[in-house]
């Protein structure tokens, strides 16, 4: 079973050799090029060598088994072995299919996560900063690179908006499917009543562009420089720091103002545009290609509730999975491995469903 893995072992084999090539040393390009193939390919061929482990102790095992000289208790640790080794050979077979199946070009990315009040006024402005916290807390776990690129407050003190850059190992292979909508359940605490309200607020993922993705004209451009506002749209700053950036041909606006520095801050703003540029070109391929379908594709089905937050209950229940955890204050604080990682086995299991599908 894998004969291509053959080939791909061969392959790892000769690019751990040329790493190792006094003439390599000249050139840092091709080193770092033969050293992420390498490392894409390793998790995958240490995989292949445990998987032929496991089956040479099965034919051991099973050449034990009908040795006639075998006594009575070795054959009956050899069967249990076998039973253990068969189960692990399984695993280990889906393990490799999943990690056969084609990679999203785009999972090592960076990423831009904007976060939105929506339904529920002042409430779902209060949900939208606990969800950045939650999502701040969870890229400090990750040691990954969370970055404020502009902010929207509330009159009380909640996000109507903000937007971050996250920057580390394979940031858009974990976020990409906290994309959507994100319900709370709970007492606002405006209300004196006790009674729960249910309100929302929008994630979106966007993969960071790179200029190479996307060349925007600067005659498509028009940028302004404003002073920086805090709550209520008080003036904080009376330098020109702030940037706003249209563009023109799709009325796109971006705006900036974390940095004290005008450049920077524009910097921010282009990335900023660039990425969401990027991902509108990339839904509406992605339409074109599965018009026929009734949902639109890849993108993470923003218009429909992902998950729901249920305070009273101390409840997350991921619509998706179809599954809930009751530990929502660990989650809220960055605990968010067990339901991103049951999202992707979710998600790179349905490939492989189809595939078994007679």
């Amino acid at each position: 079973m894998f004969p291509e893995l053959e080939t791909l072992e061969e392959k790892y084999r000769q690019l751990v050799q040329a790493l190792s090539e006094p003439a390599l040393i000249s050139n840092p390009q091709k080193i770092r090029e033969i050293s992420k193939e390498r490392a894409e390919l390793e998790p995958l061929v240490k995989k292949f060598e445990d998987y032929k482990k496991v089956r040479r102790d099965i034919r051991d095992s099973k050449d034990i088994l009908a040795d006639p000289r075998t006594d009575a208790e070795l054959k009956v640790m050899a069967e249990a072995e076998i039973k253990r080794l068969v189960g692990l050979e399984a695993e280990l077979e889906q393990e490799i299919r999943i990690l056969l199946l084609p990679k999203d070009p785009l999972d090592d990315r960076n990423v831009f996560l904007e976060i939105r009040a929506g339904a529920g006024g002042d409430e779902s402005s209060l949900f939208a900063q606990d969800l950045f916290r939650m999502y701040s807390r969870y890229a400090e776990q990750k040691s990954w690179k969370f970055e404020v690129m502009d902010t929207s407050v509330s009159p009380i003190g909640g996000f109507k908006e903000v937007i971050a850059g996250i920057q580390g190992k394979k940031v858009y292979s974990l976020l990409k499917y906290e994309s959507g909508v994100h319900r709370v359940q709970r007492v606002p605490k405006t209300e004196g009543s006790g009674r729960i309200h249910t309100s929302t607020a929008t994630v979106a993922v966007l993969p960071e562009a790179d200029e190479i993705d996307l060349r925007i004209d600067p005659k498509d451009l028009k940028i302004d420089a404003f002073g920086s506002s805090g709550p209520g749209g008080q003036n904080v700053n009376r330098n020109y720091t702030a940037i706003r950036v249209t563009h023109k041909p799709s009325g796109m606006v971006v705006s900036c103002q974390d940095e004290k520095s005008q450049h920077r801050n524009k910097e921010k703003a282009l990335r900023v545009l660039r990425s969401r540029l990027m991902e509108i070109a990339r839904t509406e391929q992605q339409a074109r290609i599965a018009q026929d379908r009734r949902s639109q594709v890849g993108t993470g089905e923003r218009s429909e509730k992902i998950r729901t937050y249920n305070f009273p209950q101390s409840r997350i229940t991921d619509h998706r999975l179809n599954e809930s955890f009751h530990n929502l204050s660990a989650i809220l604080d960055g605990e968010l491995d067990d339901i991103i990682n049951g999202l992707v086995l979710h998600y790179q299991a349905a490939p492989l469903e189809k595939k078994d599908t007679p």
